[in-house]
């Protein structure tokens, strides 16, 4: 899953971890007396009995508005393109319904998978490659009409159409039957095909609804698989997997102005990069639903909102403010505030997330180049500038897997490089030796963003005096998403990260470095690495015996590193978010690294 932050603070991805916290005063990029907490292994927990209604708080009063703030703006609330975790937390927390979901479990502190749609967590066959999913009857669309196992059959064939719908997550073309050359149900003649990316005469492409690799049977949504995918239960509860009716579906790309709600909450108005405002659904039925409540009569998000203007309005706590929250990580002034007067309104937790510095594996063709690189980055004075706290929202990473995960190896690659340390004399010396002393690197950073802007002063240092040519490109907080989703960008340093869709190094290397998914539109692919050997080993873990795979993965993170240095590690993500007083059911979600709206309520 995608990073919520589009290229500053680290605040929610999805699978975090890391212990000990950094000594330190107070103050931007320093410790300020608070846990870095690990994550990695959040969310492994199941529960296929789950049934609804859930309970709600004895102190929840019925009514009001919660108020949500953030500086940042979701990329999309198209269910199918719905593959960052702020955008993910909000339609799978509120408006939209898929076969599972994750619920958080005060017992445990972690987020549990259980039924949604589906009567249970699916059925799979013994060969692991047809899973079947019943679905529970009653379930309403908000106008009324019952959903159907043939709309989440197109939703999920919708979900193939990765040059149409971009940015969507792609496992379904790894996996699922005829993944590869199924092209969704718009690219329905040879004409349409032909103006996909990379079209291939020879590769059996096809489109238009006649797909078998996913079917509906009565009430039930039958899936047939390529290979084996035993954590599809997992990937199930996406929203991807929610029913589109096709009817509703006329324009693909404007569907994400009013999804069909099946949550507790539906859309009112949508203004994007501005705000989102959603109203009760009364045709929600909270017996089918084990996850979500509907005590609140509405959501009002209110995106790009100004960082300093949100916290004083928060942190005063007065009047509106005492219904507000913001799921952005808080600055370290305000942090330390809240924490000595207000510790109540303050909510930390974990995320499993790494934040990556993407070198365009065709554009810096030479890993000496990517190693450099890596010597060069400011580290701490990028995070200082961005408004970090190390030890609290941001943690030094190696390993690209989030500590906490599975089969995780712990590395340091380029040898030494601990994931804070700056060395530019060591980048001289690889740009040297790789003949490329100036080498020019491009990236995108926000105009109007002040950190973001700090952030980019500090990269300009660090890499010129490491001998490059720095080369920063202005974007805005509204486009950045798209732009560095742009495979024609004119940069070859892309910044971003990943969450852990689930528990498991299953859910990180397929996902970003199939080969297959390089040089396309959307950038399935970030670094748009393309390497046989790499897509054999993959290949050959999808095959391993279950007790094995974690194992197998977290040697492929190291193995990848240390032959091609695919990505730079810039640190580990983790969470801090303020809230009013009068906000309850308020509680970090691990597995999204993001507030669980789907318990909110009003005091």
């Amino acid at each position: 899953m995608r990073i919520k932050r589009t290229v500053i603070a680290a605040s929610a991805i999805a699978a975090l971890t890391l212990t000990a916290a950094c000594g330190g005063g107070g103050g931007g990029g320093e410790d300020t007396g608070g846990e870095f907490k690990s994550g990695g292994g959040a969310g492994a927990g199941k529960d296929a009995t789950a049934e609804g209604p859930l309970e709600i708080p004895e102190d929840a009063k019925e009514g009001g508005t919660i108020t949500v703030l953030s500086n940042n703006a979701p990329h999309t609330l198209d269910p199918t393109r719905t593959y960052y975790v702020d955008s993910g937390a909000i339609m799978s927390g509120l408006v939209t319904r898929s076969l599972t979901q994750y619920v958080y479990d005060e017992k445990t502190d972690d987020s549990i998978l259980v039924p949604d749609l589906a009567t249970d967590l699916g059925q799979v066959s013994e060969d692991g490659l047809t899973w079947t999913f019943e679905l529970k009857d009653g379930i309403k669309y908000e106008d009324g009409t019952e959903i159907t196992a043939e709309d989440v059959v197109y939703g999920i064939k919708r979900s193939f159409a990765i040059d149409t719908l971009t940015d969507g997550p792609t496992y379904q073309t790894t996996f699922f039957k005829d993944g590869d050359k199924y092209k969704g149900p718009y690219a329905d003649t040879d004409a349409e095909l032909k103006k996909l990316a990379d079209y291939d005469a020879s590769a059996g492409w096809y489109g238009g609804e006649d797909y078998d690799g996913v079917e509906a049977d009565g009430n039930k949504v039958i899936i047939h698989l390529a290979k084996p995918f035993p954590e599809l239960d997992y990937y199930a509860s996406f929203p991807v997997f929610s029913p589109i009716p096709k009817a509703k579906d006329k324009d693909p790309l404007a569907y994400e102005s009013h999804p069909m709600a099946t949550g507790p909450y539906k859309f009112e108005s949508y203004k994007p990069g501005v705000s989102l405002n959603l109203v009760k659904n009364d045709q929600w039925d909270p017996d089918t639903d084990p996850g979500r409540i509907q005590a609140a009569d509405g959501f009002n998000f209110k995106f790009a909102q100004d960082v300093a203007k949100m916290e004083n309005q928060i942190l005063g706590d007065k009047g509106a403010a005492q219904t507000m929250m913001s799921y952005d990580d808080v600055t370290p002034p305000t942090y330390k505030s809240i924490k000595e007067k207000a510790p109540e309104n303050l909510v930390e937790g974990t995320s499993p997330c790494t934040y990556m510095y993407r070198p365009d594996q065709t554009k810096i063709t030479d890993k000496k180049v990517r190693e450099a690189i890596s010597w060069a980055y400011p580290y701490k004075a990028a995070w200082k500038a961005s408004g970090e706290i190390i030890g609290v929202t941001i943690q030094p990473g190696t390993s690209l897997l989030p500590p906490g995960t599975a089969g995780r190896v712990e590395y340091q690659y380029p040898k030494g490089q601990d994931g804070q340390t700056t060395d530019p004399e060591k980048a001289k010396a690889l740009l040297k030796e790789a003949g490329a002393e100036g080498f020019e690197i491009k990236w995108h950073y926000q105009r109007d963003d002040e950190r973001s802007v700090a952030k980019k002063d500090q990269m300009v240092k660090g890499f010129e005096a490491a001998g490059f040519k720095a080369t920063p490109v202005a974007s805005t907080d509204e486009t950045y998403r798209d732009d560095e989703s742009n495979l024609d960008a004119p940069v070859n340093l892309r910044y971003g990260g990943w969450c852990s869709d689930w528990p498991s190094g299953g859910s990180w290397f397929p996902a970003q470095w199939i080969g297959s998914n390089a040089n396309k539109a959307g950038m399935p692919n970030p670094t748009n690495f393309k390497e046989a050997d790499a897509d054999a080993k993959q290949a050959e873990i999808l095959k391993m015996d279950a007790d094995k795979v974690p194992a197998a993965w977290g040697e492929f993170d190291k193995w990848m590193q240390e032959t091609y240095m695919v990505e730079i590690n810039a640190g580990y993500d983790a969470n801090a978010f303020i809230k009013g007083s009068k906000v309850g059911g308020v509680v970090n979600d691990p597995v999204k690294g993001m507030p669980a709206f789907s318990m909110m309520y009003l005091k």
